[in-house]
């Protein structure tokens, strides 16, 4: 088995602690390690470092050997340009075929994901390995919701194709991101999951949906697969005009063979401060969580980190705000507000841009 590791994110949602610099997948934000120390520690015990990879933008390839120094960099693949998630995986099921067997099974996570079940989670996934290389489906894993989020995309499942040890359904669909009335009707039905944005798959399977559903992409990466470590101008090139989609939508929501595992796994993405506050267990008697030389007079259920911890950060009378301090900047938002921290940054963008 194959795990590619997905960390091409250019830091929008956790800004200004998470910056395109350093973004969320190389912060420690859950404890001693960075999220992709934990991503690649937690598939360890089932995968080999040599069989990991790390696809990423050329920008963040000093990071990723900064932060898995045991990873041999030559498994780092490097994309000139970030095309959402249907190039990185097709660019890099293509060089992985030159190197393995065809029906050698990936498994594709995000590098900047938490799973609490780790134990189960390994177990789903040598499960849904053998499933995929004996029936050739292009699986995911689907999250079983445990509230109507909007967050979220979902995946609605159909017809069971597998009832030993872990349930495998056909999928039907997939749903963007509803409003909160179409995501109760989601969780009523019962055969809707969370879209995890995890997937395994052969090989040969993966790269036949790509020449089947997508062949233009599917020409432009294997003409980009012949000129790769030869020719890094004809690379970017060819990468800068590809159509940027996520293999969702190129790939799984078109194959006739796609399939759903769903999985209660802990499993939670980490899209924004409100959901990194939900998860912080160390709060003072008014639940703040404060990571902060931080005074408070009458204020409950926020979020404090500044990076200074030698300036005092003083809350009167605040609730249910997320607070970060650093050189970067300081945000001051309501927590069900921090979505809207990328569209911050795109409006800093913007500003930097007139200013130049």
């Amino acid at each position: 088995m194959i795990a590619l590791i997905m960390a091409g994110g250019i830091g929008t949602r956790f800004w200004p602690l998470s910056t395109p610099a350093s973004p969320k997948q190389f912060l420690n934000i859950l404890g001693d390690n960075s999220m992709i120390q934990e991503t690649v520690n937690r598939i360890l015990p089932i995968i080999d470092y040599e069989d990991i990879y790390i696809v990423t933008n050329i920008q963040q390839k000093k990071l990723v050997v900064e932060h898995l120094p045991e990873l041999p960099q030559e498994n780092v693949i490097s994309e000139p340009y970030g095309r959402n998630t249907a190039p990185c995986i097709g660019l890099s099921a293509f060089l992985l075929s030159e190197k393995y067997e065809e029906e050698e099974t990936m498994l594709v996570l995000a590098a900047d994901h938490h799973i609490g079940k780790e134990n189960l989670f390994r177990n789903i996934v040598s499960f849904s390995a053998n499933f995929a290389r004996e029936n050739k489906n292009l699986l995911t894993f689907g999250i079983e919701p445990t509230y109507p989020a909007t967050g979220y995309g979902y995946i609605e499942f159909g017809k069971n194709i597998n009832q030993e040890k872990f349930p495998v359904f056909k999928v039907k669909q997939f749903k963007e991101k509803p409003d909160l009335g179409t995501a109760r009707k989601f969780l009523e039905t019962g055969n809707f999951v969370w879209n995890s944005g995890m997937f395994m798959w052969r090989l040969d399977s993966i790269l036949e949906a790509f020449q089947k559903q997508m062949p233009t992409l599917y020409h432009d990466l294997q003409e980009i697969k012949n000129y790769w470590n030869k020719d890094s101008d004809k690379v970017g090139e060819i990468y800068r005009n590809l159509q940027k989609v996520p293999v969702d939508i190129g790939i799984m929501e078109k194959s006739e063979n796609a399939a759903v595992i769903p999985v209660d796994i802990a499993w939670n993405d980490i899209g924004s401060w409100q959901a990194l506050d939900e998860m912080k267990q160390n709060r003072d008697k008014d639940n703040n969580f404060i990571d902060a030389n931080s005074l408070t007079i009458d204020s409950n259920d926020n979020y404090v980190l500044s990076t200074d911890k030698e300036k005092p950060v003083a809350l009167i009378g605040i609730e249910d705000a997320v607070i970060v301090n650093t050189e970067e900047g300081l945000l001051i938002c309501k927590k069900d507000r921090s979505q809207d921290v990328k569209k911050i940054v795109n409006r800093l963008k913007e500003h930097d841009g007139k200013k130049q």
